[in-house]
């Protein structure tokens, strides 16, 4: 019989994504092959730049602003950003968390 699985956020590490100084994922569950649902941190003042995703992506700020797509989105917004769409530019306009479910692969980003 399967068992639900539980996961202390507060006890786990936290990784830097090395391409994006100022950024820190901390992966929760890998909902499909080569997906990912996880919490990112962004710094205030780092960007992630523009990229695509072949699949689905669903956000959630959990606090601070981030602008994406030049739109700012204070804690509380969710948006949605479908398979092979321009994703971003994302930039922390203050200290952000999100927590993100992306339905496959990572994909391709632009060059800063």
């Amino acid at each position: 019989m399967a068992q639900q699985i539980f996961l202390d956020t507060n006890t786990q590490q936290w990784l830097d994504m090395k391409p994006f100084p100022g950024t820190q994922i901390l992966p929760l569950a890998e909902p499909v092959p080569q997906g990912s649902i996880h919490r990112l941190r962004m710094a205030a003042g780092t960007l992630i730049p523009v990229h695509y995703h072949p699949c689905d992506e669903y956000v959630y700020v959990l606090e601070g602003t981030i602008e994406t797509a030049g739109r700012e989105c204070k804690a509380g917004t969710f948006w949605f950003t479908p398979a092979n769409t321009k994703n971003g530019p994302h930039k922390a306009i203050t200290s952000v968390e999100i927590i993100t479910i992306r339905l496959g692969q990572m994909g391709d980003f632009e060059q800063l």
